[in-house]
Order: structure tokens, then sequence, then C-alpha cells
């Protein structure tokens, strides 16, 4: 047993290593486009609590973040990204032992984890600077003690799995969904006496003590706005999102485009073994607890991820990549055991390795099909294709060569209303570098400092009196009061706002 152990340990680490190498080569060096922007510049400011809503606060993520912001090495927005490489490092290690542990062999193991890393959305989001890859590490660390509880039968391991599902919490509000889970399996273990009730009590505080960083701004927020429902309506769903994640409408275009982003993350045969994986999941006799609850989340997290109606819902789908991973780890195991041939085996390794060939394909193709991937297209320094298909950012610095441009044609005194793509490097830019002093960044959910707020009256005061330039002249992107009353004339990658002439 202990040379077991050692060899798992020593295969971790290898996994850990080689998976960091991957995102660390694949990582973003600089400032970020949209919400990862936004990290960045919360970041930045040692924000933990945001301007959007409590769900969207993430605190564990901003506390380790701002943690790294001050390792001396490299820049300060490569050093934030890198926080999401080494979480998807740590995750793909995590998917690794929980397989290893749970067939009990390195081959199937060894699959799901390069299944889960080469997958399109999670290899994008260990790139850039998100939450979703340290949730995740957290997350398959849950299924690791879990598993180990339902092996062993030691009530240590459902304490370790209290304290990291209230981590996970901190760092995501999808936490909830195995918590649901978790909470009704130890509601059958105390009907069975298979546990005390002193240890779903340590188990309670423990969960309480990882989820600190949240239930801190949750209290703090309480107390300075005196609304506790209020409170709570955002701790669960932001400022804006309720109809979104309550959402139970389904449109033919909606599960069109989230079949083709389930097809984008397994283009593989290998894909196949998820149906292989699934018959042993249901024939499997030991720990019986953690198959049906393995089998929820799968059910849980696709649904919910399946009928959310956010813009970027395709991140919400790591969890069920995640688990499927798992099950298809397990897949490779059973055809294995069917067909115990070296060459099946490297069949499946070679149908694992497909898909980066895929993805150094896919935007190139789409190009020459025309294919309409749903993004606006408009933004210089930023071919969509390239940016959305392929899941590595290695050397690409266009949002920062955007913000370094636009501050570089706007005239002298210049207000720049932004939109929500844009504004995070225009920020990061204009303070990190101190790039024009002058020039003040104004959009609907933040600003920079002294900037006028973003108001149609006062709009036009503005620009009777300061160039006024926007960075976008399409309906969503650019300021409503910006469009239609207005000339937009090109500047760069802005467009200079121009009131038209007045007849006498």
């Amino acid at each position: 047993m202990p040379k077991t152990t050692t060899r798992i340990g020593i295969v971790y680490l290898v996994v850990l290593l080689g998976a960091g190498v991957l995102y660390g080569i694949s990582c973003a060096p600089g400032a970020l486009w949209q919400d990862s922007g936004l990290i960045q510049l919360r970041v930045w400011h040692n924000d933990i609590e945001g301007f959007l809503g409590l769900a969207i606060a993430h605190p564990l993520f901003y506390l380790v973040a701002i943690a790294a912001k001050y390792i001396p090495l490299g820049s300060f927005a490569h050093r934030v990204n890198l926080v999401s490489a080494f979480a998807g490092a740590v995750a793909v290690a995590n998917l690794y032992l929980l397989v290893r542990l749970w067939a009990g062999k390195e081959f199937p193991a060894l699959v799901a984890a390069l299944t889960l890393a080469l997958s399109h959305t999670f290899w994008q989001h260990a790139s850039i600077a998100e939450t979703y890859t340290l949730w995740t590490a957290l997350f398959l660390g849950e299924l690791v003690v879990l598993l180990q509880y339902g092996r062993t039968g030691r009530t240590r391991y459902l304490c370790a799995l209290g304290l990291v599902n209230g981590l996970a919490v901190s760092v995501h509000m999808l936490a909830v969904l195995p918590l649901v889970c978790y909470a009704v399996f130890m509601g059958a273990l105390l009907m069975r006496r298979r546990v005390r009730p002193r240890d779903v009590a340590i188990m309670a505080l423990l969960w309480i003590l990882g989820a600190l960083p949240y239930e801190y701004l949750i209290v703090r927020q309480m107390i300075h706005s005196g609304q506790i429902l209020a409170t709570l309506a955002s701790a669960a769903f932001g400022d804006r999102w309720q109809a979104d994640v309550l959402n139970t409408a389904l449109s033919w275009t909606l599960v069109r485009e989230n079949l083709l982003l389930i097809v984008l993350n397994f283009p593989t045969p290998n894909a196949l073994l998820f149906v292989a994986g699934g018959a042993a999941l249901c024939k499997m006799r030991p720990v019986p607890a953690f198959r049906s609850i393995l089998a929820a989340l799968l059910v849980l997290f696709f649904v919910f991820a399946f009928r959310y109606t956010v813009s970027d819902r395709y991140a919400f789908f790591i969890p069920f990549y995640a688990v499927t991973s798992a099950i298809i780890g397990l897949g490779a195991h059973r055809i294995q055991e069917r067909v115990p041939r070296r060459a099946t085996a490297m069949l499946i390794v070679a149908f694992a390795l497909l898909p980066p060939a895929v993805y150094a394909a896919a935007p190139g193709a789409a190009r020459r099909m025309g294919l309409d991937i749903g993004t606006r297209a408009d933004i210089a320094y930023r071919d969509d294709y390239v940016y959305f298909l392929r899941p590595w950012k290695t050397s690409d610095d266009g949002a920062e060569c955007f913000a370094r441009d636009a501050l570089g044609a706007a005239g002298p005194d210049a207000v720049i209303y932004a939109d929500t793509t844009t504004v995070a490097p225009l920020l990061l830019v204009h303070e990190i570098e101190g790039r024009r002093a002058d020039v003040q960044v104004v959009t609907g959910i933040i600003r920079s400092r002294g900037a006028p707020p973003y108001d149609a009256e006062l709009f036009e005061q503005l620009l009777a009196r300061r160039p006024v330039y926007v960075t976008s002249d399409r309906p969503g992107y650019a300021p409503p009061f910006a469009l239609g009353k207005y000339d937009l004339r090109r500047a760069g990658p802005l467009w200079q706002v121009v009131a038209p002439p007045k007849l006498d």
C-alpha cells in the first residue's frame, strides 16, 4: 500500500507539472477583454466585493489573486492570469487522483485528466484570468474526499468535504449545487445512524469556516444597507441575473448552440467512451453513494448550464465537462478490460490528443464557412474567430494594443465612453502604465477616477467642452444616447462623437 500511495503521489505531481507547463505557455501575457479584464482591474484595486452584486464577488479567488499580485515576477496582469493557469493544473491533477482512486488504474485516470485538460472551455479559462479553474480544483477535491469516505467510512473525510465545499462557495456560487447533494446524503446517513449529529455539526462548522470570505461580504452588506432580503438576493443572483438563473424556457437556437459547445469541447471519438463509462457507472458495486452523487451532479450541472441564458453560459458547462471527463476515463477503463491490447490503449491516447489540432483548424474553417459564432467582430486587434475558437492565448496582446492605440488617438482632455468589452484594458493601461492622465474613461459599471458619470444629459454638456469618443458604433455597445442624435467619425480604434451643425 505505501508503494502504491507513493506512486500515485509521484504521478499526481507529474500531471500537475505537465498541466502547469501547458497552461503556463498558453496563458495570456497581459491585459484582457471583458470579464477577465474586469477581474484584473479588481485585483489591481484590491477589490474583493466588486460592483455587480455579491454572487459575482468570488472573494476567495480575489484573495488568492491579490496575494499573487505582490510576487515580483513579470507583469501584474500576467501574474493574475497565471493564478487561473495554476488552478487549472491543480484541477487536472485532482481529476487524475479521483479516477485513479476510483478505478484503481493509471490509464483511465490519465485519459480523464487529458480529456479535461484539452477540453476547449476549460483550457481557455486556464489561459485567462477567471474564477472557474480554481472552483473546479476545489470541486474535484470534494469528490476525492467523498470517494474516500465511501471507501473507508472515516468521518474525517466528511469533515474535509464540508471545509472544501465551503471554500468552493467562497470562489463561486456553483458550489451550491453539490452542497444540495451533500446535504441530502448527510440526511440519509443520519437517518441510517451512519454518522452522529456531532459529526454533522463539525462538518457544518468547517463549512462555515471555508465560506467565511463570502459570509463576511454578506453580513457586511446587510449591516451597511439594512436590507436583509435584498442582500440575500444579491448573494444568490447578483444585481441582474435572477431571471437567467431561474429560466425554464428553451429555444431551438439555445439548444443548437449548447450542443455545438459540447461538441467543441469533446471533438474526438473518445466522446463515445462516455457511453461505456455511463454503463460502467450504473453497474459499479463499490461506493454506491458516490456513484449516485456523481450521476446526480452530472444531471444537475448539465440542466443548469443548458437552460441558462447569460451570454457567457458556455463557462457554466465546465462542471459538466469535469464530471464527463471522469466518466470518459471510466469508459476507457471498461474498454481496456474488454479489449486488453496495446493498440487499443494507443488509439484512445491518440484520440485524446486530437483536440488541439481541431482548435488550430477551427478559426480558418469557421471563416471559410461564414459561420456566425455570435460575437461582435468590430474590435481592433482582435480576430474573433481566433480569439474564441482557439483556447490558448500565447502572445495575445490585442487588448493592450487596443488600449494604447485608443488612448493615443484621443484628443486632449478627452472622455472615452467604453463598452464592457473594452473598458477594462483601457483602465488597466491608463492606470498601471500611467498613459494619458488627461483622458477619462466612462462606462455603465465602472469609470476612471474623477470621470463624469454615465449620464445622457451630462453627455451633451461634455460634448460642448471636450472631445468625446465611443469604443463602438453598434447598438448594445455604444451608449444609447450617443446613437442617432450625433455623427460618429472614425478615430483610430475609436469613434469621435460630433454634434451635427446647427441650422440657422
